[in-house]
């Protein structure tokens, strides 16, 4: 049986945000059915409840076409967003510094207001050229808890995602330490389509994970080779901070990003950026300019 895919979205024809089920023929809307106990996405994963909605939804019509609504952030109260840098060996030896990988990874921190949603528009801010991408799978936490252990990380996980963790690369490079202000534009990167609940360790075991721009294929790995596992960056990230429902850990990205290029090829107006993963589906972005505030 197809996993369902959870999104959130609003109608072309008003602004109220909505959840519900994404099929093939359309959106099943939850949030017009069940809204009064779980008002959001976020509350739905909080009470642990994906599946018991999967299973009322199992024989539900569609309420909208697919091209009546427009995908958002799937969870815009996410308390916390964790991004994982340098997770597959081959991006360990783009940085040419002949050191090893580290027994611990680099992480950061993004707010929700940098990521949109499935097929809007990844923006270039004015004040930058650099604006890159970076395919990635994403997980969302579901039960909480500090100092998980990693035998039972897993259990914690309640959907797994995509992310373009799209980045500004020279304002990554304004101070010496930190990489905040690159990763944290408006927009700048996205989150979807959908979120698949995560019922079965072995989805994790050997994902396939690509990046195209604009139908040219420029990241291709596979998650068995990441240094750092799924259950272990959970153990190690609980280790220092409290993970609750709803919380995203983004889990690294695989060589082949535009900076690495020579000369390094950035995103630009009119681009389209597809990261695709095995039983998680495809996350669209088109690449826009921000518009004059004049």
């Amino acid at each position: 049986m197809k996993q369902p895919q959870f999104a959130r979205f609003s109608l072309l024809d008003g602004e109220e945000e909505n959840y519900g089920i994404v099929t093939e023929h359309g959106i099943i809307n939850l949030s017009r059915r069940f809204g009064a106990r779980w008002p959001t996405l976020h509350a739905v994963i909080a009470d642990d409840a994906l599946m018991t909605l999967a299973q009322e939804a199992e024989h539900l019509t569609p309420d909208h076409a697919l091209q009546d609504v427009v995908f958002t952030m799937p969870l815009p109260e996410a308390g916390k967003i964790l991004c994982v840098g340098v997770n597959y060996p081959d991006r360990n030896a783009e940085y040419q510094d002949q050191q090893p990988a580290f027994a611990y990874p680099s992480l950061f921190v993004r707010f929700p207001r940098s990521l949109t949603g499935h097929q809007q528009p990844l923006i270039i801010p004015p004040e930058s050229e650099q604006l890159d991408y970076e395919g990635e799978i994403a997980m969302v936490i579901g039960r909480g808890g500090r100092r998980i252990a990693e035998s039972e990380a897993l259990d914690h996980i309640a959907a797994l995602t995509l992310c373009n963790e799209g980045s500004v690369r020279d304002w990554m490079r304004h101070a010496k330490f930190n990489v905040t202000q690159g990763k944290n534009f408006d927009n700048s990167g996205a989150i979807g389509p959908w979120l698949v609940p995560f019922t079965d360790p072995t989805q994790l075991a050997d994902i396939r994970l690509t990046t195209r721009v604009n139908g040219e294929l420029r990241q291709d790995d596979r998650t068995r080779r990441m240094t750092y596992s799924f259950a272990w960056l959970i153990a190690y990230i609980s280790t220092f901070t409290t993970l609750e429902p709803g919380d995203i850990i983004v889990t690294g990205t695989p060589t082949g990003a535009g900076a690495r290029f020579d000369p390094p090829v950035w995103l630009k107006a009119g681009d389209v950026v597809e990261v695709e993963a095995e039983g998680l589906g495809i996350l669209r972005n088109t690449v826009r300019r921000e518009e004059s505030s004049c």
